[in-house]
Parts: structure tokens; sequence; C-alpha cells
């Protein structure tokens, strides 16, 4: 795990079968600490089996169901 900045976080999953729960783990890890929803946080592939999640800023809006 790399902490790109102060609101955002790298992960290298290895491990296909933890995927989905390494990024739930890592959204709401991350979202507690900045003392915001899951759905601020974006995750983006940033390459092979690299992940980065980020808090956005209030100047994206948040999609709605």
């Amino acid at each position: 795990m790399t902490f790109d900045t102060a609101k955002s976080v790298s992960l290298k999953i290895w491990d296909r079968a933890a995927l989905h729960e390494t990024l739930d783990s890592a959204v709401s890890a991350l979202s507690a600490r900045h003392n915001t929803t899951n759905c601020r946080i974006a995750v983006t592939c940033s390459g092979p089996n690299t992940f980065t999640l980020s808090v956005r800023g209030e100047d994206h809006a948040l999609a709605s169901v």
C-alpha cells in the first residue's frame, strides 16, 4: 500500500480471489479516515494489479441511482 497524497492510496492486489473484499475494505477505511461516504471514494485501475483509491472533491457530481 502506498499513500500518494493525503487523500489517495494505491494498492497492489495479487490475489484475485480477495480483490473485491480488499477493495471494499480499503474504500471503507479511506472514507472513515476522511469522514465521508463510500460513494465519494473513486477507484481506478492504475496498472497491472494496481488500484488507486482517492477522495473525490466537491466539484465532482455524485452519481444518482
